[in-house]
Protein backbone atom coordinates (compact mmCIF):
# COMPACT_ATOMS: atom_id res chain seq x y z
CA UNK A 1 0.00 0.00 0.00
CA UNK A 2 0.85 3.34 -0.73
CA UNK A 3 -0.11 6.65 0.23
CA UNK A 4 -0.57 9.52 -2.04
CA UNK A 5 -1.53 13.19 -1.21
CA UNK A 6 -3.49 11.38 1.94
CA UNK A 7 -5.14 8.68 -0.65
CA UNK A 8 -4.69 5.30 0.68
CA UNK A 9 -3.89 3.36 -2.61
CA UNK A 10 -3.55 -0.56 -3.05
CA UNK A 11 -0.76 -2.22 -4.62
CA UNK A 12 -0.24 -5.39 -3.95
CA UNK A 13 -3.26 -7.94 -5.47
CA UNK A 14 -3.44 -9.26 -2.17
CA UNK A 15 -4.54 -6.04 -0.65
CA UNK A 16 -7.25 -5.54 -3.64
CA UNK A 17 -9.04 -9.02 -3.82
CA UNK A 18 -9.18 -9.25 0.44
CA UNK A 19 -12.20 -10.95 0.93
CA UNK A 20 -13.36 -8.12 3.33
CA UNK A 21 -14.29 -5.56 0.85
CA UNK A 22 -14.31 -7.70 -2.36
CA UNK A 23 -17.43 -8.61 -4.86
CA UNK A 24 -17.61 -11.33 -7.29
CA UNK A 25 -19.51 -10.17 -10.50
CA UNK A 26 -20.62 -12.63 -12.73
CA UNK A 27 -21.66 -11.10 -16.09
CA UNK A 28 -24.54 -12.70 -18.56
CA UNK A 29 -23.48 -16.09 -17.49
CA UNK A 30 -26.50 -16.92 -19.04
CA UNK A 31 -28.20 -19.44 -21.66
CA UNK A 32 -28.47 -17.47 -24.78
CA UNK A 33 -24.85 -16.41 -24.84
CA UNK A 34 -23.51 -19.85 -23.36
CA UNK A 35 -25.34 -22.55 -24.35
CA UNK A 36 -25.30 -24.54 -27.11
CA UNK A 37 -29.01 -24.16 -27.45
CA UNK A 38 -28.96 -20.73 -27.00
CA UNK A 39 -29.30 -17.76 -28.99
CA UNK A 40 -25.69 -17.65 -30.01
CA UNK A 41 -25.47 -21.33 -30.31
CA UNK A 42 -27.96 -21.61 -32.60
CA UNK A 43 -27.01 -19.00 -34.96
CA UNK A 44 -23.38 -21.04 -34.98
CA UNK A 45 -20.86 -18.61 -32.82
CA UNK A 46 -18.06 -20.56 -31.66
CA UNK A 47 -18.35 -21.66 -28.15
CA UNK A 48 -14.93 -23.12 -27.59
CA UNK A 49 -14.01 -20.51 -24.83
CA UNK A 50 -17.56 -20.38 -23.19
CA UNK A 51 -17.47 -23.94 -21.83
CA UNK A 52 -14.28 -23.79 -20.28
CA UNK A 53 -14.62 -20.15 -18.47
CA UNK A 54 -17.69 -21.64 -16.90
CA UNK A 55 -16.00 -24.39 -15.54
CA UNK A 56 -13.48 -21.98 -13.90
CA UNK A 57 -16.08 -19.63 -12.96
CA UNK A 58 -17.60 -22.66 -10.49
CA UNK A 59 -14.71 -22.86 -9.40
CA UNK A 60 -14.33 -19.29 -8.36
CA UNK A 61 -17.75 -18.96 -7.00
CA UNK A 62 -17.25 -21.98 -4.65
CA UNK A 63 -14.33 -20.34 -3.42
CA UNK A 64 -16.07 -17.25 -3.11
CA UNK A 65 -18.95 -18.20 -1.06
CA UNK A 66 -16.53 -20.23 0.61
CA UNK A 67 -14.66 -16.92 2.02
CA UNK A 68 -17.40 -15.35 2.35
CA UNK A 69 -17.39 -12.80 -0.59
CA UNK A 70 -20.34 -11.39 -2.31
CA UNK A 71 -21.43 -12.78 -5.15
CA UNK A 72 -23.59 -10.44 -7.22
CA UNK A 73 -25.49 -11.89 -10.67
CA UNK A 74 -25.54 -9.64 -13.59
CA UNK A 75 -28.27 -10.55 -16.02
CA UNK A 76 -28.74 -9.27 -19.40
CA UNK A 77 -32.79 -8.39 -20.34
CA UNK A 78 -34.28 -7.68 -22.99
CA UNK A 79 -38.15 -6.44 -22.74
CA UNK A 80 -40.39 -7.80 -25.08
CA UNK A 81 -41.64 -5.92 -28.01
CA UNK A 82 -38.35 -3.77 -28.21
CA UNK A 83 -39.72 -1.65 -24.95
CA UNK A 84 -36.18 -0.83 -23.39
CA UNK A 85 -34.44 -0.54 -26.39
CA UNK A 86 -33.82 2.27 -29.17
CA UNK A 87 -32.48 3.14 -32.86
CA UNK A 88 -28.95 3.21 -31.66
CA UNK A 89 -29.21 -0.04 -29.67
CA UNK A 90 -30.36 -1.74 -32.71
CA UNK A 91 -28.40 -0.35 -35.20
CA UNK A 92 -25.06 -2.17 -32.62
CA UNK A 93 -27.45 -5.62 -33.04
CA UNK A 94 -27.67 -5.03 -37.07
CA UNK A 95 -23.51 -4.87 -36.58
CA UNK A 96 -23.61 -8.24 -34.43
CA UNK A 97 -22.80 -10.86 -37.35
CA UNK A 98 -25.89 -13.13 -38.07
CA UNK A 99 -28.04 -11.44 -34.82
CA UNK A 100 -31.66 -10.92 -36.11
CA UNK A 101 -32.14 -7.30 -34.36
CA UNK A 102 -36.13 -8.43 -34.52
CA UNK A 103 -35.19 -11.10 -32.14
CA UNK A 104 -33.57 -9.63 -29.63
CA UNK A 105 -31.41 -12.29 -26.82
CA UNK A 106 -32.02 -13.00 -23.18
CA UNK A 107 -35.53 -11.68 -23.88
CA UNK A 108 -37.30 -11.84 -20.03
CA UNK A 109 -39.28 -14.78 -18.95
CA UNK A 110 -37.49 -17.14 -21.86
CA UNK A 111 -34.76 -19.63 -21.41
CA UNK A 112 -32.25 -17.95 -23.20
CA UNK A 113 -32.37 -15.21 -20.21
CA UNK A 114 -31.54 -17.75 -17.74
CA UNK A 115 -28.23 -18.24 -15.72
CA UNK A 116 -26.81 -20.95 -16.11
CA UNK A 117 -27.61 -24.35 -13.79
CA UNK A 118 -23.71 -24.73 -13.15
CA UNK A 119 -23.72 -21.18 -11.38
CA UNK A 120 -27.22 -20.81 -10.68
CA UNK A 121 -28.22 -18.34 -7.67
CA UNK A 122 -28.95 -19.29 -3.96
CA UNK A 123 -31.97 -17.88 -2.50
CA UNK A 124 -30.89 -14.56 -1.42
CA UNK A 125 -28.04 -13.82 -3.74
CA UNK A 126 -28.34 -10.83 -5.54
CA UNK A 127 -29.18 -10.66 -9.06
CA UNK A 128 -29.10 -7.11 -10.62
CA UNK A 129 -30.98 -6.87 -14.45
CA UNK A 130 -28.99 -5.04 -16.90
CA UNK A 131 -30.51 -3.32 -19.90
CA UNK A 132 -27.73 -2.33 -21.82
CA UNK A 133 -23.22 -3.49 -22.14
CA UNK A 134 -22.04 -2.26 -18.71
CA UNK A 135 -23.63 -3.28 -15.48
CA UNK A 136 -23.64 0.30 -14.16
CA UNK A 137 -25.70 1.86 -16.49
CA UNK A 138 -29.46 1.92 -15.36
CA UNK A 139 -29.03 -0.57 -12.41
CA UNK A 140 -28.75 -0.11 -8.50
CA UNK A 141 -25.03 -2.11 -8.91
CA UNK A 142 -23.58 0.89 -7.81
CA UNK A 143 -25.70 1.53 -4.64
CA UNK A 144 -25.44 -2.55 -3.79
CA UNK A 145 -21.81 -2.46 -3.47
CA UNK A 146 -21.31 1.21 -1.67
CA UNK A 147 -23.97 -0.04 0.82
CA UNK A 148 -21.85 -3.47 1.22
CA UNK A 149 -18.79 -1.78 1.99
CA UNK A 150 -17.22 -3.12 -1.46
CA UNK A 151 -13.83 -1.59 -2.60
CA UNK A 152 -12.98 -4.07 -5.30
CA UNK A 153 -14.66 -6.01 -7.60
CA UNK A 154 -13.43 -9.08 -9.61
CA UNK A 155 -15.14 -9.59 -12.74
CA UNK A 156 -16.10 -12.66 -14.56
CA UNK A 157 -18.31 -13.85 -17.42
CA UNK A 158 -19.53 -12.93 -21.00
CA UNK A 159 -18.76 -11.33 -23.75
CA UNK A 160 -15.02 -10.44 -23.55
CA UNK A 161 -15.07 -7.35 -25.71
CA UNK A 162 -18.90 -6.58 -24.91
CA UNK A 163 -20.23 -6.71 -21.45
CA UNK A 164 -17.39 -7.99 -19.61
CA UNK A 165 -14.97 -5.33 -20.95
CA UNK A 166 -18.06 -2.40 -20.71
CA UNK A 167 -18.23 -3.43 -16.65
CA UNK A 168 -15.14 -3.81 -15.86
CA UNK A 169 -13.99 -0.13 -17.47
CA UNK A 170 -16.89 1.54 -15.90
CA UNK A 171 -16.21 -0.47 -12.60
CA UNK A 172 -12.82 1.55 -12.83
CA UNK A 173 -14.53 4.81 -13.57
CA UNK A 174 -17.08 4.19 -10.42
CA UNK A 175 -13.89 4.16 -8.13
CA UNK A 176 -13.43 0.49 -7.59
CA UNK A 177 -10.50 -1.99 -8.01
CA UNK A 178 -10.89 -3.82 -10.49
CA UNK A 179 -10.00 -7.36 -11.58
CA UNK A 180 -10.59 -9.29 -14.12
CA UNK A 181 -10.43 -13.08 -14.03
CA UNK A 182 -8.82 -13.90 -17.64
CA UNK A 183 -9.78 -17.55 -17.95
CA UNK A 184 -13.20 -16.70 -16.17
CA UNK A 185 -14.65 -14.66 -19.43
CA UNK A 186 -15.01 -15.55 -22.90
CA UNK A 187 -16.76 -14.57 -26.55
CA UNK A 188 -17.18 -15.68 -29.89
CA UNK A 189 -13.67 -14.67 -31.04
CA UNK A 190 -10.67 -15.74 -30.21
CA UNK A 191 -8.82 -12.59 -31.77
CA UNK A 192 -11.59 -10.02 -30.10
CA UNK A 193 -11.14 -11.93 -27.28
CA UNK A 194 -7.19 -11.48 -26.93
CA UNK A 195 -7.70 -7.90 -28.32
CA UNK A 196 -9.89 -6.81 -25.57
CA UNK A 197 -7.93 -8.11 -22.75
CA UNK A 198 -4.62 -6.38 -23.92
CA UNK A 199 -6.72 -3.52 -24.03
CA UNK A 200 -8.39 -4.33 -20.56
CA UNK A 201 -4.52 -4.98 -19.17
CA UNK A 202 -3.60 -1.31 -19.64
CA UNK A 203 -6.32 0.06 -17.54
CA UNK A 204 -7.02 -3.30 -14.97
CA UNK A 205 -5.79 -6.19 -13.47
CA UNK A 206 -6.26 -9.01 -15.34
CA UNK A 207 -4.87 -11.87 -13.89
CA UNK A 208 -5.53 -15.95 -13.97
CA UNK A 209 -8.25 -17.41 -11.48
CA UNK A 210 -5.44 -19.04 -9.48
CA UNK A 211 -3.47 -16.41 -8.51
CA UNK A 212 -6.91 -14.69 -6.30
CA UNK A 213 -7.69 -18.57 -5.38
CA UNK A 214 -4.52 -18.69 -3.73
CA UNK A 215 -5.12 -15.18 -1.88
CA UNK A 216 -8.86 -16.02 -0.82
CA UNK A 217 -7.55 -19.51 0.30
CA UNK A 218 -5.08 -18.20 2.41
CA UNK A 219 -7.68 -16.30 4.47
Amino acid sequence: MREIHGHQVFTELAEIVDPVHTALLLVDVQRDFCSSDGMYGQLGRDLSLISPAVQNLKIVLDSARDNGILPIYIQNQWLPEHKAVSGPWLRFMIHQRDMPPERGCTVVGTPGAEILEEVRPRTNDVIVPKWRSSAFVGTNLDMILKCSGIKSVVCTGFVTEGCLESTARDAMFYDYYTVVLDDCVGTFDHDLHEASLKVLRTRVDVVASENVLSIWDSH
